[in-house]
């Protein structure tokens, strides 16, 4: 049995931990070829574990030269292009807007909202070549509510979503399908290095009364990834245990 991604070639940004290494799992098990890319080293080791059909390249994604090698290499290694995954994000400074730096704001929105671009930018033209493909990128439930002393991290998120809303108009004919994950709290390294209050507020006020476990995000992001959602593009999908609906 192929799996639900036999044939398709996928890089994942973010991939040495959390919702990146979640997924970089689901999507081997289901059959697709890997490009690990991240700057943690920890992708050496997870593209190590699961074998010949997965390999880590180090990327920063605010960096234009190395997104553009991260591409190159999938498609020199692999054939072709076409699941793009724009996962990697940072939280970063948490102060309030009008105490907030510049060189924070920089950096949150050069991770955040610029790493999709350029993903975007380089897998395009990649995908274009080979007949289309699948890209998704996280941003989170911040691009809709927000989120106090986080100004970079919820207007980089709204970005993402707008980001793929556009990308989707331009490039629907063209076979390339563009969406966002807007997860919740994730129990991840990022979700443990926010306040312990920030985090119980946001169970106390989730529906499900909980925090969502990595795999629950990487089980959209393969949905996305399928042909079993070839008719879904330029959408938002909010993944929060229902935190936003309150």
């Amino acid at each position: 049995m192929a799996g639900r991604l036999g044939g398709k070639v996928a890089i994942i940004t973010g991939a040495g931990s959390g919702m990146g290494a979640a997924t970089a799992e689901l999507f081997y098990r289901e059959g697709a070829k890997l490009v690990l890319a991240d700057i943690s080293g920890e992708q050496e080791k997870l593209a190590k574990r699961l074998g010949d059909n997965a390999i880590a390249v180090h990327t920063d994604v605010s960096k234009e030269a190395d997104v553009q090698a991260m591409v190159e290499t999938a498609v020199a290694t692999f054939g072709k292009l076409d699941v793009l995954y724009n996962n990697a994000g940072i939280d970063g400074q948490l102060a309030l807007t009008g105490e907030y730096t510049t060189d924070a704001w920089n950096q949150v929105i050069a991770v955040n909202l610029t790493g999709p671009f350029l993903g975007m930018r380089y897998g395009i033209p990649a995908m274009l070549q080979s007949g289309g493909g699948s890209i998704i990128s996280t941003a989170s439930m911040a691009a809709h509510v927000a989120f106090p002393k986080m100004p970079a991290y919820c207007a980089s998120k709204g970005g993402v979503v707008m980001l793929t809303r556009n990308a989707a108009v331009e490039y629907a004919a063209q076979g390339i399908r563009v969406n966002a994950i807007l997860p919740g709290v994730i129990d991840t390294g990022m979700s443990k290095s926010l306040p312990d209050d920030l985090i119980q507020g946001v169970k106390k006020a989730t529906p499900q009364a909980r925090i969502a476990d990595a795999s629950e995000i990487a089980s959209v992001a393969l949905f996305l990834a399928s042909d079993e959602s070839s008719f879904i593009t330029g959408q938002a999908i909010v993944v929060d245990g229902g935190y936003t609906s309150v």
